[in-house]
């Protein structure tokens, strides 16, 4: 499996059918738009992506990315690649490691669908959490890092960077569940029993008394970070289409996910592999944005397996309309029925303490 899950998502192919577009007419914008950009250029689709299409893109000179929104009928507020060209703008220049973002398209003419262009970074994107071919202290050096870049992030003055608008402060979690709730009936392939429970419980149990507002990713996961081509630090976060103005405990408990799944990181060696223990992601957290600790933890990380099991039905819906961007949807499709059984498993476990119940 970890293996195998590197070689499925790791690297480019060819152009999906769907997804091509005409390369010369992006070129010939392209020379108009992009300082010191020349052809010939050519395109290879990155495997990854599963919502906007990604591309690499190379000239004799050097190489971009550039992200799409996919063709065929989207959901309403889904696929803002402006808002992803926005969000990577403000964050120029500040400690937050994300690519530079060089160019907006919101023309279809020219591919069909918008899109932007960024710079391309040099490094490792590692799928598989276990993390075979790192030594434990490297290991334990990325996730640090990792805890490092969502603290700078959480740390953004986002009124200074020009993002006031960019979301709405307070209230995060009641405003998150209507909406995953909303996304979630509207790309509904079967009826799942413990999402229908989840849009009842959620709402009724949000924290009280705790409407902190930060810049958030939405996506802050291990294989949305690319690592320095040798060295155990994260160098770009990638894929800032969830990226708005919430609660930073929201980025935090998601990144703390693989800790609750038997298949990923409950019950393994973690002093042997060099991975932290969910304790010690949170007391890194912690110490770096001046927490003295988190209660309620037990209903963020339902929360999080519920957006999630809304998100991954979200492509199931594109995969029926036949507009998702990735091969391997139909997998992600897949997960929906077991994230919703593990929010819920959260939930009956929500009453049994504060702290990351392990």
């Amino acid at each position: 499996m970890s293996e195998d899950r590197q070689a499925v998502f790791a690297g480019t192919r060819e152009v999906k059918e769907r997804h091509r577009f005409d390369v010369a007419r992006l070129e010939e914008h392209l020379t108009r738009h992009l300082d010191d950009f020349a052809g010939p250029l050519t395109v290879r689709e990155f495997r990854g992506g599963q919502s906007n299409p990604t591309y690499l893109l190379e000239s004799p000179a050097r190489r971009y990315v550039l992200r799409r929104k996919p063709p065929g009928a989207l959901l309403p507020s889904a696929h803002a690649v402006d808002r992803e060209y926005r969000v990577l703008s403000a964050l120029v220049d500040t400690p937050v490691p994300a690519p530079r973002p060089l160019h907006l398209c919101t023309d279809d003419a020219v591919i069909g669908t918008w899109f932007y262009v960024m710079e391309y970074v040099e490094g490792r994107v590692v799928w598989e959490p276990l993390m075979p071919g790192f030594t434990p202290a490297e290991r334990r050096a990325v996730w640090a890092s990792m805890v490092e870049s969502l603290a700078a992030l959480h740390a953004v003055d986002w009124r200074a960077r020009g993002l006031a608008d960019f979301g709405r402060p307070g209230n995060y979690f009641a405003r998150q569940i209507a909406r995953w709730s909303k996304q979630y009936a509207a790309s509904a392939t079967e009826e799942i029993a413990e999402m229908d429970r989840l849009m009842e419980w959620l709402p009724r149990h949000v924290p009280a008394g705790d409407d902190d507002t930060t810049l958030i990713h939405g996506d802050f996961k291990l294989d949305n970070a690319i690592l320095h081509p040798s060295e155990p630090r994260v160098v770009a976060i990638l894929d800032w289409e969830l990226c708005t103005l919430g609660h930073p405990l929201g980025d935090l408990t998601y990144l703390c996910m693989p800790w609750w799944q038997e298949s990923v990181y409950r019950g393994i060696d973690h002093a042997g592999l060099g991975i932290p223990t969910e304790e010690e992601i949170v007391a890194d957290y912690c110490r770096r944005t001046g927490r003295a600790g988190i209660d309620d933890w037990s209903f963020y990380v339902a929360y999080n397996f519920f957006r999630a099991a809304a998100i991954c039905q979200g492509i199931g819906g594109r995969v029926r309309d036949g507009t998702a961007a990735s091969e391997h949807a139909v997998m992600m499709a897949a997960l929906v029925r077991p994230l919703a059984e593990q929010a819920w498993a959260a939930v009956e476990r929500a009453g049994a303490g504060r702290s990351p119940p392990l």
